[in-house]
C-alpha cells in the first residue's frame, strides 16, 4: 500500500513537471510530423502513427460533440492544421512503403493498412475503389463543402455585426446595466468569436485540400505501383494491379476515415452557431419539445409499413417506439410547466406577503437619469445610435478632469414627456429640460444665413438656433457656422448640468468608493482623522472643492491636507481653504493661458480694508458683517468688471485676501458662477500674474 502511494506521488510529480514542458513537447511533435515527410518509416512505426491519427480524430470528434459553445474549442483551427499535416505525412510514408515493398504482398505497408484492405476491401480492389470513392464523395462534396460555406458566411456575418454588438455593449454600460469588467469580458467574447469563425473559414480549406490530396496520392500510388511492379519486379499486369491497388485503396481508406471524422467534427462546430450545450442536449432537447411531431412520425411509419412489399414488422416497431417517446416527452413537458407554474405562484405569494421589497425598490433614486420622449427613443434604439457611447466618453472626461466618478446615467423613455423633449434628473429631481429634432442638425447662432429650417433655442446656453436637415447642415458647416448633432446637444446639456450639480452627486457612498480606491495607507489615514465622522468631513471638503470646479483627482494630497488641518480647526471652510493652499500648483496650472500667465482682476485697497474690517473671528467661527447695501455695491462693481471681459469670452480670476476669499466667493456665486475667486495664498511661487482690472477704481 505504501509503495502504491509512493508510486502515485511519483507519477503526479512527473506529470506536474511535464506540465511546464508542454510547449517543448508540442514543438517536438510538430517537428516529428515534418520529419516523417522525408525519413523512411518501418512498417511498425507507420502502424503506430496511423493508430495515433485515428485516435486523435476520434478525440476531436468527441470534444466537438460535448463542448457547450464553439468558442470553448477555439484552438480547433490550429489543431485541424496539425492533424491534417499528420495524415498527409503518414500518407507520404505509406506511399514510400507501398511503392518500395508492395510486390511482397498485402502486409508490405504494415498491419493497419493490411487490416483495412482485408476488412473493408475484402481483398477485392474493385470493392475497395467503390468504397473509397463513396467516402471521398461524402467527405469532399457533402460535409466539407457545407462546412466551408457555413464557416465563410458565419465569419462574414460575425465581422459585419461586430460594430453593432460593440455599440450594444456600450449602451448597456452607459445605462448601468453592466459594469466595466462585464463590458470588457463581453467585448473580448465578441472579438474572440469574430477571430474564431474567421480562422474556421480558412481552416475549412485544410479539410478540402486534404481530400483532394488524398485522391491525387491514391491515383499516383495505383499508377506508380503498377509501373514499378511490372518494370522492376517482373510482375504481370494483373498481379501488379491486384497487389498495389489493394494496398493503395487500404492506405486511402486509412487516411479518409480519420479525415471524415475530423470533417464531421468541423461541421458540428460551425453548425452549432448560437446554440449552447452539448450536441446531444441541443438536438435532442429541441426535438423533444414537439411531441406532436413524434406522434405524426409514428403514424407515418405505421402507414408505410402497411404498404405492399415493405417489412411491416420493422416499421410497426419503430412507430410504437416513436409513440412511446411522444407520450414520455408530453408528460415531461407537462411536469416542467407545472413546476414553472408552482414557482410563479410561490413568487407571487412572496411578493404579496412582502410588498415592502417593492416599496424599497420604488424608493431608490437614480443619481443621474435621462428621460426621453417617444420621438427621441430612436437615439438609443437604432443600430448606429451614438448617444450611449458619448455618455461613456462623458464619464471618462469627468474622471480625467475632475477625478470624480460620475454615476451611471440611466436612460429611460418617458411617455409623459412631449415627443421631442428630454429631461435630466439629478437624484430624482428634474433640473433641466430641452427640445430637439432627432433626425436634424442644430445650427448655433445662424443669424441671417438664409438657410431653410425651424427656429429654436439651444437648450444648454439659450442661444438662437436653427434646426435643419443633414444636407442643409453640411452646407451650414461649409459656411463656417457651428453645426451640432442631436446627441451632442444632449451631451453638452448633460455636461453643464453635471458640473453645476457636482456637490450633490458627491454623496457619502461616492466618497467612500473614492477612498476605498486609494492605497491602504491613505484609507488608514482617513480613519485616523480626528473626529467622530472623518468620512463625512472628507465628503464636505470634496463637495466644497467641486462646487468651485477644483479637480479632486489628487485625492491622496487632499486627504493629507485634511488630516493636517483638522488638528488645528474643525471648521470645514478653513479646512477647505487649507486644502486649496496645498493644491495651489494644480489650481494655477488650470488657470494659466497659452502664454503661461494667469489673468486676474484685483480688489482695490479700500474694498480690501472694508472686507477685513467686516470680518469677525471667534475661535473657529468666522462671521462676515457688512451692510446689504455695501454688499450689493461690491457685487455690482465686480460684475461690471467681469462682464467687460466675458463679452470677449475671457474669464479672469478675482484675486482677494485669504481671510475673505470664501465670503467673496459666496457673494459672486449667484451672479457670476464661472468666475474663479483666488486668494494670494493660492498663487504658486512660479506663477506669473497679469492684472487686467481692479474692482473699485
Amino acid at each position: 500500500m505504501a509503495m502504491s502511494e509512493a508510486s502515485s506521488r511519483g507519477l503526479a510529480g512527473w506529470l506536474s513537471k511535464g506540465h511546464g514542458n508542454r510547449d517543448v513537447g508540442f514543438a517536438i511533435a510538430v517537428a516529428l510530423i515534418l520529419a516523417v515527410l522525408f525519413v523512411p518509416l518501418p512498417a511498425a512505426v507507420l502502424d503506430f502513427g496511423l493508430a495515433v491519427s485515428l485516435s486523435v480524430s476520434v478525440l476531436v470528434l468527441m470534444v466537438a460533440l460535448w463542448i457547450p459553445k464553439p468558442l470553448e474549442f477555439n484552438s480547433f483551427p490550429t489543431l485541424l492544421l496539425v492533424v491534417t499535416m499528420l495524415r498527409l505525412s503518414l500518407n507520404v510514408a505509406s506511399t514510400r512503403l507501398i511503392l518500395s515493398e508492395g510486390h511482397t504482398g498485402p502486409g508490405a505497408a504494415g498491419g493497419v493498412i493490411e487490416g483495412f484492405s482485408r476488412f473493408i476491401v475484402s481483398g477485392n480492389f474493385i470493392i475497395g475503389i467503390v468504397v473509397f470513392a463513396i467516402l471521398l464523395v461524402i467527405n469532399f462534396v457533402v460535409i466539407t463543402k457545407g462546412s466551408t460555406r457555413i464557416a465563410e458566411v458565419t465569419a462574414r456575418f460575425s465581422l459585419d455585426s461586430m460594430p453593432g454588438k460593440q455599440m450594444a455593449i456600450d449602451a448597456d454600460l452607459g445605462a448601468g446595466i453592466i459594469d466595466e469588467d462585464q463590458a470588457r469580458a463581453r467585448r473580448k467574447e465578441v472579438e474572440d468569436e469574430s477571430g474564431f469563425f474567421g480562422a474556421m473559414d480558412g481552416a475549412s480549406k485544410f479539410v478540402r485540400g486534404d481530400a483532394v490530396a488524398g485522391l491525387i496520392i491514391t491515383l499516383i500510388n495505383v499508377v506508380g505501383g503498377i509501373l514499378i511492379g511490372v518494370a522492376q519486379h517482373g510482375l504481370s499486369l494483373s498481379e501488379a494491379a491486384d497487389f498495389y491497388t489493394v494496398l493503395t485503396i487500404g492506405d486511402g481508406l486509412v487516411t479518409q476515415v480519420p479525415a471524415l471524422i475530423v470533417s464531421l467534427a468541423a461541421g458540428l462546430i460551425v453548425t452549432k452557431g448560437g446554440t449552447e450545450g452539448a450536441a446531444n442536449e441541443a438536438v435532442l432537447g429541441q426535438l423533444s419539445k414537439f411531441p406532436k411531431a413524434l406522434f405524426m412520425a409514428s403514424l407515418l411509419l405505421f402507414g408505410i409499413g402497411l404498404l405492399p412489399g415493405f417489412p411491416s414488422l420493422i416499421f410497426t416497431a419503430l412507430a410504437i417506439i416513436m409513440a412511446v417517446l411522444g407520450v414520455a416527452v408530453m408528460r415531461q413537458a407537462e411536469e416542467a410547466q407545472a413546476s414553472v407554474d408552482r414557482e410563479d405562484a410561490a413568487r407571487q405569494r412572496a411578493e404579496a406577503v412582502a410588498p415592502e421589497d417593492n416599496i424599497q425598490e420604488t424608493l431608490k433614486l437614480d443619481g443621474l437619469r435621462l428621460e426621453l420622449g417617444q420621438g427621441l427613443v430612436q437615439l438609443i434604439s437604432n443600430s448606429d445610435a451614438a448617444l450611449t457611447g458619448k455618455i461613456k466618453s462623458l464619464r471618462n472626461l469627468f474622471a480625467r478632469e475632475f477625478g470624480f466618478v460620475l454615476p451611471s446615467v440611466r436612460i429611460k423613455d418617458e411617455p409623459m414627456l412631449p415627443a421631442q423633449t428630454y429631461a435630466i434628473l439629478v437624484q430624482g429631481v428634474e433640473v433641466a429640460r430641452g427640445e430637439l429634432r432627432p433626425t436634424g442638425m442644430m445650427v448655433v447662432n445662424p443669424g441671417a444665413c438664409g438657410l431653410p429650417g425651424e427656429r429654436g433655442k439651444d437648450p444648454t446656453f439659450g442661444l438662437d438656433a436653427l434646426w435643419v436637415d443633414k444636407e442643409t447642415g453640411a452646407r451650414a458647416e461649409a459656411m463656417g457656422l457651428t453645426v451640432v448633432d442631436p446627441e451632442s446637444v444632449i451631451i453638452t446639456h448633460l455636461t453643464e448640468v453635471v458640473k453645476e450639480h457636482l456637490p450633490e452627486l458627491t454623496t457619502y457612498g461616492a466618497t467612500q468608493d473614492l477612498v476605498e480606491g486609494l492605497d491602504r495607507e491613505y484609507q488608514k489615514l482617513v480613519a485616523e482623522i480626528p473626529g467622530s465622522a472623518p468620512m463625512v468631513l472628507v465628503q464636505h471638503v470634496l463637495q466644497a472643492l467641486l462646487a468651485e470646479r477644483v479637480s479632486i483627482r489628487n485625492l491622496p494630497l487632499i486627504i493629507e491636507s485634511i488630516a493636517e488641518a483638522k488638528r488645528s480647526t474643525s471648521s470645514v471652510t478653513q479646512i477647505t481653504e487649507a486644502v486649496r493652499r496645498r493644491l495651489s500648483n494644480q489650481i494655477c496650472k488650470a488657470l494659466q493661458d497659452d502664454t503661461g500667465f494667469i489673468s486676474v482682476i484685483s480688489m482695490s485697497p479700500a474694498w480690501e480694508k472694508e472686507f477685513l474690517e467686516a470680518l469677525r473671528v471667534n475661535g473657529d467661527d468666522r462671521n462676515f458683517v457688512m451692510s446689504p447695501q455695501r454688499v450689493q455695491e461690491f457685487v455690482l462693481q465686480a460684475r461690471r468688471e467681469i462682464q467687460k471681459f466675458a463679452e470677449q469670452d475671457q474669464w479672469p480670476a478675482l484675486l482677494v485676501s485669504p481671510e475673505i476669499r470664501s465670503f467673496v466667493r459666496s457673494m459672486l456665486e449667484r451672479v457670476s458662477p464661472m468666475t474663479v475667486v483666488l486668494s494670494h495664498n493660492e498663487i504658486h511661487r512660479k506663477t506669473a500674474l497679469r492684472t487686467l482690472a481692479t474692482v473699485g477704481q
